[in-house]
């Protein structure tokens, strides 16, 4: 068995993805064996492969840059293909008396002056943020000179971010140096614009200007500021990329952030597409990244493993000339570092998919202490509700990608179980509920990715006993509450997992529960309300239990009931106009 790349190709003969294998036999068959455990991304390259093609190489680094430069060559779909499509930014000082600096994509304004192009939006809107603080330009709408005096200052005057341009006693000249010094700023960089304005403060003071010479101070103290605020936490001139991927509904995006003699340089983000295996994704990922020409740093920092870091560290160092390392930190500053990436990843893809950043990391932090093999994106929690023998009832909630699925709901009345036994309702319910699925009802169509219960572990027990005779694989666990009727635990086979140090994941439990507690037990009241007003009904001689059931159904409510007519009445239960005209006095009576 030999190290390779292999080209899976479409019913046209197009190359559709790229891979490389350590052992290419063992690679390439994988693909066609277990199809239904694969994640959704392999499943459907899989479904669309008609034929394959491989080349056999020396080495596994070897195999490595013959994939990187393939990919670059075909761009297959199914590969992980990194466009840069953000465009060119640039710092743009608008002209007149009173300029503003800002940030924009387009450099055509002839009355404008531009600095750039970056590649970095993100690095020049920031710049631009902390130009502006740092200066205290004006940064509303108001048009200078025009507006000078026509109305009070705003909150940035007066919490000292703006110089108030639109109060008056600020000249063309003046506000032009402050301009200057701006400008001097973003295009040379804080240390050298200290160093001149350090020089101006003290050429100031000698000449008696100390009105001046304060203002240059306090802009000195604002520019060293700024520079500490970007400056990591350990102060160390730390050089290095730090990579972390983020997974919700079955997708994935990807967040780098760079940091350049201690200092946070750029920011980007990057949405994949389908979700596959993380490891490999990551490896994926970097190779695409740096391979149009990128710096590579000395230190690229991960939020996890890729398919060989040692390959990537030896491939990285040819491709960089200087040695690389590839490090998941555990502990300590790195992490802090990983975790800060993460946060964008999650934060960048929950505006991708709808969801908030929270409900995608309770998600991640559920699979995670479950030990599940994918984020439960279907989750589906069951309760049961009684008031004695006559109103037994459960409800099925169902949430999807953290959020309550209301097409999902569903009740059921307990048929079967005589008695007062939570553990048997609960088999009851789940057994019917798999059964539907199984016959291929529509109404439960869907297999849940995780299944919580409403209780402790002799529910979860109970059930088990349910799907090891269904064979039914599914994740099932239990909610403990607190004497505060809290969500304190998740039950499993073996005990307890405690949540209550996660507050996303805590929440996320604690509202799943009381949700499937307050559909379930509203349920059981209606129900119960309705069992009372059959019994009141069947007090009418000729209405039995079946014909009070067949009423309620039809009118609800006791006030529907009593707006009915002697022939409705008639229609609906069946019955006779003697009975009818009986029932209809008894409801206008009791009712």
């Amino acid at each position: 068995m030999r190290p390779g790349v292999y080209q899976m190709k479409d019913k046209s003969g197009k190359i559709i993805y790229i891979g490389k294998a350590k052992l290419l036999k063992n690679r390439v068959t994988s693909y066609f064996h277990a199809v239904e455990v694969h994640n959704a991304k392999t499943y459907k390259l899989v479904s669309v492969i008609y034929d394959f093609d491989f080349i056999v190489c020396d080495t596994e680094l070897d195999a490595l840059v013959l994939e990187a430069s393939l990919i670059k060559l075909h761009s297959p779909k199914y590969n992980i293909l990194l466009k840069d499509d953000k465009g060119f930014s640039y710092f743009r000082i608008t002209g007149g008396d009173y300029p503003r600096i800002t940030h924009s994509f387009r450099n055509d304004d002839p009355a404008s002056t531009y600095i750039g192009p970056y590649m970095s939006a993100w690095t020049v809107k920031q710049t631009c943020e902390e130009c502006n603080r740092i200066f205290m330009l004006p940064t509303c709408n108001k048009e200078f000179p025009r507006d000078i005096g026509k109305e009070r200052p705003c909150l940035n005057y007066h919490i000292k971010r703006c110089m108030g341009v639109c109060r008056g006693g600020i000249s063309p000249k003046e506000y032009g140096e402050m301009i200057a010094q701006a400008v001097d700023y973003i295009r040379n960089g804080s240390k050298e614009s200290v160093e001149r304005l350090t020089e101006e403060m003290n050429e100031a003071a000698e000449n008696l200007e100390f009105e001046k010479a304060a203002k240059l101070r306090d802009r000195i103290a604002a520019i060293e500021r700024a520079a500490k605020v970007q400056s990591i936490r350990s102060g160390k001139d730390i050089n290095c990329d730090v990579f972390a991927l983020s997974h919700n509904t079955g997708l994935t995006a990807a967040a780098v952030v760079k940091y350049r003699n201690g200092q946070l340089i750029d920011k980007e983000n990057y949405f994949i597409g389908d979700e596959g295996e993380p490891e490999f994704m990551r490896s994926e990922f970097l190779m695409r990244y740096y391979e149009n020409g990128r710096e590579i740093p000395g230190l690229i920092l991960l939020d996890g493993d890729t398919e060989d870091n040692a390959l990537l560290e030896e491939y990285f160092r040819k491709l960089a000339g200087h040695k690389v390392g590839l490090a998941v930190p555990k502990r300590g500053e790195n992490l802090v570092l990983t975790t800060l990436a993460k946060s964008n990843a999650d934060e960048y893809l929950a505006l991708r998919v709808g969801r908030t950043s929270r409900e995608i990391t309770a998600l991640q932090d559920l699979q995670k202490l479950l030990g599940l093999k994918k984020i439960p994106v279907l989750i589906e929690s069951y309760d049961i509700s009684n008031m004695g023998e006559q109103t037994r009832v459960a409800g099925m909630i169902t949430y999807k990608n953290g959020r309550p699925y209301k097409a999902g709901y569903r009740k059921f009345n307990i048929k079967d179980v005589v008695g007062v036994d939570d553990y048997a309702c609960m088999q009851e319910v789940l057994r019917r509920r798999f059964t539907h699925y199984l016959d291929g009802d529509d109404s439960f169509s869907e297999r849940p990715d995780l299944i919580l219960l409403d209780g402790g572990k002799g529910h979860v027990a109970a059930v088990r006993e349910v799907f090891d005779e269904m064979n039914i694989d599914v994740p099932l666990f239990g909610l403990v509450k607190d004497d505060k009727h809290r969500t304190r635990a998740i039950a499993a086979d073996g005990g307890e997992i405690q949540v209550n140090a996660n507050r996303n994941l805590f929440r996320l439990l604690t509202e799943i529960q009381d949700e499937v507690h307050r559909f379930s037990i509203n349920y059981q009241r209606r129900k119960h309300k309705m069992t009372q007003y059959e019994l009141e009904l069947t007090r009418v001689g000729g209405i039995g239990e079946k014909k009070a059931l067949a009423l309620m159904k039809e009118y609800k409510t006791k006030q529907g009931l009593k707006a009915a007519t002697v022939e409705q009445l008639m229609q609906t239960a069946k019955i006779n106009r003697e009975t009818a005209e009986e029932l209809y006095i008894f409801v206008q009576d009791a009712f």
